[in-house]
């Protein structure tokens, strides 16, 4: 792989990563599967370890975390919540201990303490003089979510400690988790009244944690575990494991399966222990939490950027388990992409029920060779993306045939179609009832147009109506059409037209976005977008001014070029041109008086403290607007350090290095 290949898969990455992020910690609706992440996460890393010079700031592996939900109050945490490396095997659980002995020599006695990894959510508790006063999410680890009032319904967190002469104050962290039978008995709940089910207790626990009302939290049942606690300085506890019995004593639920060791070999037996029984316990575990018993120890070795050197989790393989094949389908998707299917009996997976799992393309099927009524080996992470690891053929039943893909589309009836360059079938009729089904919902989506209310019900009843043929004929609805629909009423038609109206102020790279060219994800779209701030200059672009972008490859450009080119397409964007929606980008009149041709072209800043006026992000914005570049660490090649309100240690070493400081004002005067 030379350096250009590598810079597109690791912008390919990144955007996955990145998407996978935000549906994770803001959305609570995770996209893909722990291990399918984990995979992605260190390929990422191992190609940003061969090419360092293709690190930037912005990428997942120098953060924490993403950003919290905003339907709560935004609570910075008095002590950051960091994420803990993952090792995936005991190979890698004894190179953890290799590193941290490298940096303590003279260290030959120590301990560690393990505990199951619960499948939950972090919450960071404070109390005072003994009474909870905030309960808050983990959110990135720096700021997190204020749900104090559902923390309160959890049963298992006491409201008042139960200590005669409790600390003036003490923070508790823990993970919420729902147990199985609780799970169970609410999807049952939630199927008898046609409700969506969860994924599983993860999702349901984090969905519940951010339920506006507390009366649904309390009849969830939620459960908590205590795993750590920051105490004012001077106090008696010197372990994690004394810490681990204080819990205790204070009248908080610890997990029970704990275990001191004396050795990583009596860490190994322990893990390997769980692996096992941990199907058996009544709620998820996916790991083994690994942490050096002495907290002087762990204050020697510190942290690094992202974890702290003196954990680590050990995460469990994918689980695996046998199923039979009752039927193979294909599903059409708003590229029209057919992907098949296999419907399998129904198996009980990693804290959920599977009965689908994607065969991918017509590739993957012949590789398997799966066939109706074959034994297969399904895989799950945990998570809501299963996957046919193999074919039991010793258990074929005689006479079973092999699979082959529709020649026609099962939706329009047209000739499917399989571009020599790709293993993906397509349907290539634009009029296709699938792919106008997906393209509207893709187009109401969070990160398009954000339509509330147009989820894929109201969307079929508008295609089966004959309401809509394309998703400019949205923009021409009346409220009179719609309550004409099935469980349409007149309050909820109004809402969807203001819904519907409202998505019109949303910005040119949320339209582009929206239209579903191939490739073209949030972020491209906004990268797109920033280049070609018309849609007019976008559809003039050739392929050679679209690929000279950073982040734009060959693929991407040609895929832009050729969308471009269809007759039907331009069709559309007069249409969305006519019905006012934003296809131009709208400039600030702080930009517009920003010279392009600054002398800080080139220049690095770093950001500190909090501003007056500008969010840190809108700062970095203005500096990349006339070519500077913002990096989260100050080094002698910092040209310019930007403070603001409580500076910390950032400032302390620019002063020492004789950076030039700027405050929010000298900036805008700089880059005016």
């Amino acid at each position: 792989m030379n350096i250009s290949q590598a810079q597109q898969r690791i912008n390919q990455l990144r955007q996955q990563l990145q998407k996978a992020n935000y549906a994770y910690y803001v959305l609570d609706n995770p996209i893909m599967e722990d291990s399918i992440y984990d995979q992605l996460y260190r390929e990422l890393q191992d190609l940003e370890t061969q090419y360092p010079d293709l690190i930037t700031d912005h990428s997942p592996t120098q953060r924490v975390g993403d950003s919290p939900a905003s339907q709560f109050a935004s609570i910075k945490h008095n002590i950051p919540l960091y994420s803990l490396e993952n090792a995936f095997n005991l190979q890698e659980l004894r190179q953890w201990q290799d590193r941290w002995q490298r940096q303590t020599p003279n260290i030959e006695q120590f301990e560690y303490v393990c505990e199951l990894k619960i499948d939950g959510s972090a919450l960071a508790l404070t109390y005072e003089n003994g009474v909870l006063i905030r309960g808050v999410t983990r959110g990135d680890g720096t700021t997190g979510e204020n749900i104090t009032q559902n923390v309160r319904t959890i049963r298992s967190i006491p409201l008042k400690l139960t200590l005669e002469n409790p600390p003036n104050l003490i923070e508790i962290r823990g993970e919420a988790f729902l147990p199985l039978d609780e799970f169970d008995r609410i999807n049952l709940e939630r199927e008898q009244t046609a409700e969506a089910l969860f994924a599983n207790p993860r999702n349901a626990a984090a969905g519940t944690l951010r339920q506006l009302d507390p009366k649904i939290v309390d009849r969830r049942r939620l459960q908590f575990f205590a795993y750590t606690l920051h105490l004012p300085q001077n106090n008696q506890i010197t372990t994690q494991w004394d810490s681990l019995n204080y819990l205790q004593s204070m009248g908080f639920l610890v997990n029970p399966n704990r275990k001191l060791c004396q050795s990583l070999e009596e860490v190994t037996n322990y893990c390997n222990q769980w692996e096992t029984n941990r199907r058996n316990l009544p709620y998820m575990t996916d790991g083994v939490v690994v942490k050096i018993n002495n907290y002087e120890l762990q204050k020697q070795l510190g942290f690094t950027q992202k974890f702290p050197r003196w954990a680590i989790a050990l995460k469990y393989p994918a689980e695996e388990a046998p199923t039979i094949v009752q039927d193979i389908i294909v599903n059409v998707g708003r590229t029209g992409a057919v992907t098949p299917m296999a419907v399998m009996k129904p198996v009980h997976l990693a804290g959920t029920t599977v009965q689908r799992a994607t065969l991918h393309n017509s590739e993957r099927i012949a590789e398997l060779d799966i066939r109706v009524g074959d034994t297969v080996i399904i895989r799950k992470a945990g998570e809501i993306i299963p996957e046919v690891v193999r074919v039991v053929k010793e258990l074929r039943p005689p006479q079973t045939q092999p699979y082959k893909m529709p020649t026609h589309c099962p939706e329009c009836g047209s000739l499917l179609m399989r571009p020599a360059t790709e293993a993906v079938t397509r349907c290539v009729n634009s009029y296709c009832s699938a792919i106008l089904r997906g393209s509207l919902i893709h187009w109401a989506s969070r990160d398009a147009l954000d339509i509330r209310g147009l989820g894929e019900k109201i969307v079929m009843l508008l295609i089966n109506n004959k309401l809509v043929n394309s998703v400019a004929d949205l923009y021409h609805l009346t409220p009179e059409q719609i309550f004409t629909l099935e469980r349409m009423g007149q309050k909820s038609s109004g809402k969807l037209i203001t819904a519907i109206e409202a998505s019109k102020k949303q910005p040119w790279s949320r339209v582009l976005y929206g239209l579903g060219i191939r490739y073209v994800g949030s972020v491209t779209a906004r990268l797109l977008a920033d280049n070609f701030p018309t849609v007019d200059e976008l559809s003039q672009a050739c392929i050679p001014s679209l690929a000279s972008i950073h982040g734009i490859g060959e693929e991407i450009a040609q895929s832009v070029f050729d969308w471009f080119k269809i007759t039907h397409n331009n069709t559309l964007i007069e249409r969305l041109k006519e019905a006012g929606l934003q296809l131009v980008n709208e400039v600030s009149p702080l930009e517009t008086s920003i010279s392009i041709q600054s002398t800080l072209a080139g220049k690095t800043f770093v950001i500190t403290g909090t501003l007056p006026t500008l969010k840190r992000t809108e700062a970095q914005t203005l500096i990349e607007k006339v070519g500077g570049k913002v990096t989260n660490s100050v080094s002698s090649k910092t040209d310019y350090l930007v403070v603001g309100e409580e500076a910390g240690s950032k400032l302390e070493k620019a002063q020492k290095l004789g950076i030039t400081q700027l405050n929010e004002a000298d900036l805008l005067a700089l880059i005016m």
